[in-house]
C-alpha cells in the first residue's frame, strides 16, 4: 500500500498462485501449435548436439597438437579436418539457436494475439457492473501483465530451463560413457547445491524487490499529483514543502536501491564460490586421470569446458527464477479475469427483437444494485408506441436506472421490461441494443476525427448518411467552418470540443443508428441555457419520429412530452401531463416551483445594475 507520506509496504506485492493452475491454462494454447512446437523443440536439441560438440572437438584437437592421439585417430581427425569441425559446430549452434528462437516467436506471438483477442472481447461481453467496479487502468495493466507473463513463462521454460536440462543430461552422459562416475556425482551435487542457493537467495531479494517497486510506482506518483496540480502549489507557495516531500521519497529509493544491489552481489559471490568448487574437484579429478594416464590432456580441457558451459545459463537462473514467478502469478491473474462471468447473458433460446411498433413497457419492475438498498420499487410505466415520456424525480430516485435497465445493461431483481410484449431477457443483447439510440449526459468521444465518432452509430453508413446525419442534429455548419472539417481530431475523450458541440455528435450519431426507441439521458443538464436551447430542438426534432425516453433533471425541458412520470425514491408518485400535473399541486408541482424559483434568481443576477443617472 501506498500513502500520500511515500510510505510503502509488502501489501503492494502480488500473492503467488499455484503454477500449475497457470500452466493448466496455458497447455490448450501450446497443443494447438503443437506442430510449431516439436519443430522448434527438434531444433532446440540440434543446437545443444552441436554446443556439446564443441568441446569434443577441443579434446581432440588439444590431443592432436599434444601428440596423445593415437594413429588411428589421426588418419580421421587431421587437424585441418578438427578445426574445420569446431567452425562448424560453433556455426551450427548459432544457426539453430536463431531457428529455435524465431519458431518460437512465431508461436509466442501466435499465442499472445489469440489470447488478446479473447480478453478484449470478453472484457465487453462484461456487464456495467464489472467495468464500474474495476479501474480501467487496472484492467488493462492486468491484461498487459498476463500477456507479457505468458510471453516470460513461454521464453524462460523453452529457452532457459528445458535448454539447460538438456544440456546437463547430454553432458553427464557423455562424462559418465567416456570417464567417471565421479564426475557426474561432482557436477549434480553442483548443480543441486547453486539451483538451492539461488532459489533461496531470489526468495529473500523478491520482497526487497518488490518493496523498491512499490517505492518508485509512490515516488513517481507523487511527482505526477504535484506537477498535475502545479496551479494549486503556487496557489499555496508551497514549492519547497513539495520538493522536500518528493526528496524524502526519492531518497528511500535510493536506500532500497543499494539493498538490492548488495543482496545481487551476496547472490554472484555465492553462486561463484560454488561454481568454483565444483571446477576445482573437477579439474582435480582430471589431473588425478592424466596422472594415472586413463585421461588425457584434452580430456582436461573437455572437462573444464563442459562446467563452464553449464555454469552460463545458470548464471541467470536468479532472474529467470524471480521473473518466472512473477509471470506465473500474471498469468494466473489474466485468467482469472477471463473467467469472469458475464452477469447479463442470452438465453440458450434467445431470439433477435421484432419490433413493430416500439411500444415499452415497465411491468412491476424492482432494481437493486445492492440487495440491502433497493433503487426501484414496483415501478410501472407504458411508454405506448411514438409518444415521448419524460422521467422526473429527485436524485437518486431511478431515473437513470430505467434507462439502464431498458439497455440491459443489468437485469431486473423481479418483474419484466417488454417492448411490443417480448421481455428483453428472452431476445439478443445485439438485437435489443440494436434497436435503441442513446444521448448520454456525458458524452464520451473517441480520440479521432469527427467523421469517425459520427459515423460509430453505423460504421457501414455511407458519406451522405453521415453527412445528414450531421445535419439532422445541426452540426454541419460547425463542421464546416472548421479548417479540417470531419477529419477533424476531437481529442481524448472529445476534450477539444465544447458540451453543446459533443452533445451534437452524441446525437448525430444516434441518429444515424436509425434506432426505433431513443434515449435522452439528462441530455442537456450540463449545459447553459442558450447552448441548452438549441439542443432542445435538435432533440425534439428527433424525438417526434420515436417511441422516446427521456430522463430529465430541468423540467422546462420535458413540458411537450406526451406524459410525465415522476419517480420518488424508486416508485411512481404521479403520471400526466405537464398542466395536469401542475393542477394536482403534487410533487411535480412542487419541484417545478422550485426550479421557476432558482431560474427567476439567477436571472436577476445576471441583470446590469441600473445607473442612477439613467
Amino acid at each position: 500500500m501506498r500513502n500520500r507520506s511515500g510510505k510503502a509496504t509488502l501489501e503492494d506485492e502480488k500473492t503467488p498462485i499455484n503454477p500449475k493452475v497457470a500452466l493448466q491454462q496455458i497447455i490448450p494454447y501450446l497443443v494447438k501449435y503443437r506442430l510449431r512446437i516439436f519443430l522448434g523443440l527438434s531444433v532446440l536439441v540440434s543446437a545443444k548436439l552441436a554446443t556439446i560438440g564443441v568441446p569434443i572437438v577441443m579434446k581432440y584437437l588439444v590431443d592432436g597438437v599434444s601428440g596423445e592421439l593415437s594413429a588411428e585417430s589421426l588418419w580421421f581427425f587431421t587437424p585441418l579436418v578438427l578445426v574445420i569441425a569446431y567452425g562448424a559446430l560453433r556455426f551450427l549452434n548459432t544457426l539453430f539457436g536463431e531457428l529455435r528462437d524465431y519458431i518460437f516467436s512465431t508461436v509466442d506471438a501466435a499465442v499472445n494475439h489469440d489470447l488478446a483477442q479473447k480478453i478484449f472481447t470478453h472484457l465487453h461481453q462484461l456487464s456495467l457492473r464489472f467495468h464500474l467496479s474495476r479501474k480501467t487502468g487496472n484492467v488493462t495493466r492486468e491484461i498487459d501483465h498476463g500477456l507479457r507473463g505468458f510471453s516470460t513463462l513461454f521464453s524462460g521454460l523453452l529457452y532457459n530451463i528445458f535448454p539447460t536440462i538438456l544440456e546437463f543430461i547430454l553432458a553427464a552422459s557423455y562424462l559418465a560413457y567416456n570417464y567417471s562416475a565421479r564426475f557426474v556425482v561432482i557436477l549434480l551435487i553442483a548443480l543441486v547445491s547453486y539451483i538451492l542457493y539461488t532459489v533461496v537467495v531470489t526468495q529473500h531479494r523478491l520482497k526487497q524487490f518488490r518493496l523498491h517497486n512499490s517505492l518508485v510506482a509512490n515516488t513517481q506518483s507523487m511527482a505526477v499529483d504535484s506537477l498535475i496540480n502545479y496551479e494549486t502549489v503556487k496557489y499555496f507557495n508551497n514549492e519547497e514543502m513539495e520538493a522536500k516531500r518528493y526528496g524524502e521519497a526519492d531518497l528511500k529509493v535510493a536506500r532500497s536501491m543499494l539493498k538490492n544491489r548488495a543482496t545481487l552481489s551476496f547472490l554472484n559471490l555465492g553462486q561463484s564460490l560454488i561454481v568454483a568448487i565444483a571446477l576445482t574437484f573437477m579439474l582435480r579429478e582430471a589431473l588425478l586421470g592424466v596422472e594415472r594416464g586413463v585421461m588425457t590432456v584434452g580430456d582436461l580441457v573437455l572437462v573444464n569446458t563442459l562446467l563452464l558451459q553449464l555454469v552460463i545459463p545458470l548464471n541467470f537462473l536468479g532472474t529467470i527464477y524471480r521473473m518466472l514467478r512473477e509471470a506465473f502469478t500474471d498469468v494466473e491473474r489474466m485468467f482469472i479475469l477471463l473467467g469472469s462471468d458475464a452477469e447479463v447473458k442470452d438465453k440458450p433460446d434467445a431470439a433477435p427483437l421484432a419490433i413493430k411498433h416500439a411500444g415499452i413497457r415497465f411491468d412491476n419492475v424492482a432494481f437493486a444494485y445492492d440487495a440491502a438498498r433497493p433503487i426501484l420499487k414496483g415501478v410501472d410505466i407504458e411508454l405506448p408506441a411514438g409518444t415521448t415520456t419524460a422521467i422526473v424525480g429527485h436524485s437518486g430516485s431511478g431515473k437513470s436506472t430505467l434507462a439502464r435497465l431498458l439497455y440491459r445493461f443489468y437485469d431486473v431483481s423481479s418483474g419484466q421490461i417488454l417492448i411490443d410484449e417480448q421481455p428483453i431477457t428472452s431476445v439478443t443483447q445485439k438485437s435489443l441494443r440494436q434497436a435503441i439510440g442513446i444521448v448520454p449526459q456525458d458524452t464520451v468521444l473517441f480520440n479521432d476525427t469527427l467523421y469517425y465518432n459520427i459515423a460509430y452509430g453505423r460504421p457501414n453508413a455511407t458519406e451522405a448518411e453521415v453527412h445528414a446525419a450531421a445535419a439532422s442534429a445541426q452540426l454541419d455548419r460547425f463542421i464546416n467552418s472548421l479548417p479540417e472539417g470531419y477529419q477533424t481530431q476531437v481529442g481524448e475523450r472529445g476534450l477539444k470540443l465544447s458540451g453543446g458541440e459533443k452533445q451534437r455528435v452524441a446525437i448525430a450519431r444516434a441518429i444515424l443508428k436509425q434506432p426505433r426507441i431513443m434515449i435522452f439521458d439528462e441530455a442537456t443538464s450540463a449545459l447553459d441555457s442558450r447552448t441548452e436551447q438549441s439542443i432542445q430542438q435538435a432533440l425534439e426534432q428527433v424525438a417526434a419520429e420515436h417511441t422516446t425516453l427521456i430522463i430529465a433533471h430541468r423540467l422546462s425541458t420535458i413540458a411537450h412530452a406526451d406524459q410525465i412520470v415522476v419517480l420518488e425514491e424508486g416508485e411512481v408518485v404521479e403520471v400526466g401531463k405537464h398542466q395536469q400535473l401542475l393542477a394536482k399541486k403534487g410533487t411535480y408541482a412542487t419541484l417545478w416551483e422550485i426550479q421557476q424559483h432558482h431560474e427567476d434568481d439567477a436571472l436577476q443576477e445576471n441583470l446590469p445594475v441600473s445607473s442612477e443617472n439613467e
